[in-house]
């Protein structure tokens, strides 16, 4: 098993990396299709207009997500890493307003968002909670070509044929591939805790001997440009104050907590657990930007894009003997881990609740932590153990589709739930009962037992449970 940290870690947009960057991704994919000589359905004229149906959870909660806009953009030829995420309105309103799109490549395409774009609210495509189909006709409406897209988490898409191809697969075949390849093909915990006994390398080490593969000497580059992508989103956060969008009118509150903060710096009368509040304006800040479309980093998904991002912030800002190689070591651990938790379960809130967004991703913080704060490999398994194991159960149940309400502060509280792992590991030696493999493995089938309504719908819990006032 092999997912990069540039999988894990992935510059996009908000508000969500399952219903705004898999979208955008879906329907650019769908156009190199048609540009790459796709084969035309038999009796289709030449290509003249795209459509597109949303199901499952990309249906119900769409709206909130800007799953329509993710799907407009898309179809301009636009992807979630170089959209300027200030252009998003005005190329949305104009699409709308001309009813086409004019994508690189191609001919001038009709698309009628009030017709061509359906929020199908029936029953969910039979591979993933969040389907979508995608439509090309020609003049006459028959149809040209037709792809179904899943998006996973995280900002993942696969097609149904990939999907079919993945599941059908022996459960060895991608470590088989990747013994050939990489250097430390680890594929569950307990691989990665032997591999490291045996070649006396930290996680950290034998992901970068992995990624160095791929990568070669641009690794580093690479990955500080994810870190400054970071940082710049936690800066944006704490700069901005007003109103979040979406119709829930809440105001964004990063700014006004760092401002008090920074005021009480030096004051002697601090309270000791103040080290929380900067954990959770980190958190929050990028979480506020992500609710704004702003840019981010999936950490796994945009819904826990904040944990990792502010448990690093906390690391260079708070922690004795911070350095910029230890942010990199951070975020090849956290990678490590969000891999094995991806690769054996699921980062997908529609797929599993929050328990796969916002638990992942204080796993993943954890275990970062906790490796650079001079934990072992056995130490850094029992942070991300630890954090994902009091996340267990957590659905997900976001007030009118928005990534907002609890989303923000959940990524708060994952990212003080982090640290506090990585501090329960490091005065262990390792030893525990719950081995990771063990914990992911509870973690995903909680998540398949869990009822269709807290699962990133927003039919159940808070979602329904708001107060009128």
């Amino acid at each position: 098993m092999f997912l990069s940290v540039f999988d894990v870690f992935k510059i996009g947009i908000g508000p969500s990396s399952s219903h705004t960057m898999g979208p955008m991704v879906a329907a650019a994919r769908f156009l190199d299709e048609l540009r790459g000589g796709a084969e035309k359905i038999p009796g289709a004229g030449d290509l003249h207009r795209l459509g597109a149906s949303l199901h499952g959870s990309l249906a119900w909660t769409g709206r909130g997500h800007a799953t329509d806009r993710a799907v407009i953009l898309g179809f301009c030829g636009l992807v979630p890493e170089t959209l300027d995420p200030d252009r998003a309105a005005d190329l949305e309103t104009e699409v709308r307003r001309n009813k086409s799109v004019h994508p690189d490549g191609l001919p001038p395409l009709a698309f009628d968002t009030d017709a061509d774009l359906v929020f199908d609210f029936g029953p969910p495509l039979p591979g993933h909670p969040n389907g979508m189909v995608l439509n090309a006709w020609d003049a006459a409406g028959n149809m040209y070509h037709r792809q179904t897209y899943y998006s996973v988490g995280g900002g993942f898409v696969v097609t149904a044929a990939e999907l079919d191809t993945q599941r059908a697969a022996p459960p060895d075949l991608h470590a088989q591939k990747a013994q050939r390849h990489f250097p430390h093909p680890f594929g569950t915990a307990a691989e990665m805790l032997a591999m490291g006994m045996a070649s006396g390398l930290s996680i950290a080490r034998m992901k970068r001997a992995n990624e160095t593969v791929l990568h070669g000497a641009a690794l580093d580059a690479r990955i500080d440009r994810i870190l400054d992508t970071m940082d710049d989103c936690v800066a944006r956060g704490l700069a901005q104050d007003g109103i979040l969008p979406g119709g829930l009118n809440l105001r964004r509150r990063a700014k006004a907590i760092h401002d008090q903060l920074q005021a009480e710096q030096g004051v002697n009368l601090a309270q000791p657990h103040q080290v929380n509040d900067w954990l959770s304006v980190y958190a929050m800040a990028v979480n506020e930007e992500n609710a704004a479309g702003g840019r981010v980093v999936t950490s796994p998904t945009n819904g826990a894009a904040g944990v990792v991002p502010a448990v690093l912030r906390y690391y260079r800002d708070h922690c004795i003997g911070a350095t910029r190689a230890g942010c990199r070591d951070l975020l090849l651990t956290a990678a490590a881990i969000g891999g094995l938790i991806k690769h054996n379960a699921s980062i997908s809130g529609a797929e599993a609740g929050c328990q796969a967004e916002v638990g992942s991703a204080a796993a993943m913080a954890a275990a970062g932590l906790c490796a650079v704060l001079g934990g072992t490999n056995a130490q850094i398994e029992n942070a991300a153990e630890i954090a994902l194991e009091h996340h267990l159960g957590m659905t997900c149940d976001p007030a009118a589709g928005l990534v907002q309400v609890p989303c923000i502060e959940r990524n708060a509280l994952g990212a003080i739930k982090a640290v506090s792992a990585a501090s329960l590991a490091l005065r262990g030696d390792g030893k525990h009962f719950m081995p990771l493999d063990n914990c992911i493995r509870v973690m995903l089938q909680t998540g398949q037992d869990m009822n269709e309504k807290y699962k990133e719908t927003s039919t159940g819990g808070i979602a329904v449970n708001l107060p009128e006032c």
